[in-house]
């Protein structure tokens, strides 16, 4: 990624780009350092909120000439919530992309938060936090970060709680968005076949310099794992899980050695978890690991869906595997291999010009600087066996795992492993 530069414009916002001459699109993020682990209890789902409501009109365009305006060149626009940042973003022909950075510019600096359409949207959003708990699979995940950052923001769900989120009113909602979408809290990101030259300039014409810094963000990370365990009782066929716990965060220099501890456990066909408890014996339809990163923390964890016949083997099966991983260890194949498995991941999702323009977003949002992709591979290929072994004999306890269980209503199952 030597072609990526970046410029701080004198309003506070940060322009970053990368110029890829051999393809004919591009992908544009406008990117608000702000997210879910900004709100309070009382204001729990605002940031997600907010972001349905930038798409609703501006004093220039109603909801429908937006949507026109990026469709009508054959280009894509959406937008995404996430703990620690909202992305508004878009992709289209090459030829097009000051066109819809002027839409886009518009879109996010001048809604008009009508009064009808904040209570439009609240029952939208209602449905779809109705659509979240009847999904056994979306609802455990949610309910898991609850537990494993207990009373912290960053354990908030995203979608807020239906009684907090019907409370909304247009002076709470305009009074977010002036708090939290200033220039200073903007991160401009595109890759594909532009020049920087053009997205620094598009930037100066249209991006209007309200306030130079950035909102005072105060996000708390602090916590233990002290284990708990919590069942819900759903009309469901299967038992839902996720046991596990939060670990190091994004900018820890165990990041990576983390990464490979759950490749080698839990990730891909080819882990211990699948290989040993759905291949071997066949008691698991869906069992893998996964790491959530935030800046300063992740939430680690292993999914896995069975019959409440087969749960106390699988619970089991599981803890035999986590002993196994501290007490025994990994090999030097199983490092390779997962090594092998990282890299391949990055770089062929190289190949798509918005995973580049989101690797620069995270990367510039977290670190402050774009880290060379071949940098990356070293750090990846320096990851020794002690480094992994080391997480492993902090984290894989059963014990200090923090567990959800989402159960049919009418059977019992035993959570001891």
């Amino acid at each position: 990624m030597d072609s990526v530069k970046i410029t701080k414009l004198p309003g506070g916002a940060t322009v970053v780009s990368e110029n890829i001459p051999f393809v004919k699109s591009f992908s544009l993020g406008f990117w608000y350092n702000t997210g879910s682990c900004d709100e309070t209890a009382e204001m729990g789902g605002i940031t997600h909120f907010l972001e349905h409501m930038l798409f609703k009109g501006t004093r220039k365009r109603s909801a429908k000439r937006i949507s026109d305006a990026i469709e009508s060149l054959g280009g894509y626009l959406n937008a995404f919530t996430a703990k620690e940042h909202t992305c508004y973003y878009a992709r289209g022909m090459a030829s097009n992309f000051g066109k819809t950075f002027e839409v886009m510019a518009d879109m996010v600096q001048n809604p008009l938060l009508k009064e009808k359409d904040i209570k439009n949207e609240i029952g939208v959003i209602l449905d779809e936090i109705n659509d979240l708990n009847d999904n056994p699979d979306d609802l455990i995940f949610d309910t898991f970060e609850e537990l494993v950052f207990p009373g912290i923001p960053l354990g908030f769900p995203i979608l807020g709680k239906a009684e907090v989120v019907s409370s909304f009113t247009r002076d709470l909602v305009s009074g977010y968005y002036t708090d939290h979408y200033t220039t200073g809290n903007l991160l401009i990101s595109a890759s594909g076949n532009i020049s920087h030259e053009e997205a620094v300039k598009l930037a100066e014409k249209y991006i209007t310099a309200t306030t130079v810094g950035a909102n005072g963000l105060n996000r708390s990370y602090k916590g233990a794992n002290i284990g708990s365990e919590h069942i819900i009782c759903k009309d469901t066929e299967q038992v839902y899980s996720i046991i596990g716990a939060r670990s190091v965060g994004y900018n820890s220099g165990q990041r990576l050695p983390l990464n490979i501890l759950s490749l080698i456990l839990g990730e891909g066909t080819s882990s211990r978890l699948y290989q040993n408890i759905r291949e071997k014996l066949g008691i698991t339809y869906q069992i893998n690991s996964f790491i959530n990163f935030y800046k300063e923390a992740s939430s680690f964890g292993i999914y896995f869906s069975t019959n409440t016949g087969n749960f106390d083997k699988a619970m089991k099966q599981i803890d035999k595997e986590l002993i196994k991983f501290r007490e025994k260890g990994i090999d030097l194949h199983e490092l390779k291999r997962a090594k092998e498995y990282l890299k391949g991941n990055i770089l062929l999702s190289l190949e798509s010009t918005s995973n580049r323009m989101i690797r620069m977003a995270n990367l510039q949002l977290n670190h402050g600087y774009i880290i060379p992709v071949d940098e990356v591979i070293q750090k990846i290929d320096a990851v020794t066996i002690d480094e992994v072994q080391t997480l492993a004999d902090e984290l894989l306890r059963m014990d200090y795992f923090t567990k959800v269980f989402i159960k049919p209503q009418t059977k019992l199952i035993t959570t001891a492993a």
